[in-house]
């Protein structure tokens, strides 16, 4: 994953916690770098292990560390310069939703080593909407909710997400039904 990814972990850890936790969590993680480069790729597994060793340090549950943080990426990517990128992603809850794939492939022209999920929507009413996603990554669900949930804070309304379907070798998607 790229650097902005473990630079978000990591506010959200000192902003909630202070620096000493997070040194605590980076030295668990074999990390010993001060910080990171925002636009440079990092393994999978240092993002990986900062995410279990944060949950561990922090005494939570993984799948709520990741749930806040889905809901802090939201607003962090806003502040670190991309605001301009979810302008054009969407006016409204459902639009942004629908244009995700867009999102990723503008953003692939700056960081060409991400590999980001793929979405499509599906079963549109006025008040609720299907969302099929896939990834190569497993284990990142949780923080799938927590953007969608940042999302309709983004959008001023309070959603409700559902995982109406699990990904397996059948099918290749989890389906999400979110709800406003």
């Amino acid at each position: 994953m790229y650097g902005l990814v473990n630079k978000a972990i990591k506010d959200l850890v000192v902003n909630n916690h202070g620096e000493e936790k997070w040194i605590e969590i980076c030295k668990l993680s074999n990390h010993y770098e001060e910080d990171f480069i925002a636009m440079s790729p990092y393994p999978d597994a240092l993002t990986y292990d900062l995410v279990k060793n944060a949950a561990s340090v922090l005494n939570v549950d993984p799948h709520d560390l990741l749930e806040a943080f889905g809901e802090y990426w939201i607003l962090y990517t806003a502040d670190e310069g991309y605001g301009e990128l979810m302008e054009l992603t969407g006016s409204t809850f459902k639009e942004f939703l629908g244009n995700l794939d867009m999102l990723h492939y503008r953003i692939n022209n700056l960081m060409p080593e991400l590999q980001a999920p793929q979405f499509s929507t599906r079963n549109e009413t006025t008040d609720s909407i299907e969302l099929e996603y896939r990834s190569k990554r497993s284990g990142l669900s949780p923080m799938l909710i927590g953007i969608i949930k940042g999302l309709g804070k983004r959008f001023d309304l309070l959603v409700a997400i559902e995982c109406i379907q699990e990904k397996n070798e059948e099918n290749g998607c989890s389906v999400y039904q979110i709800t406003w």
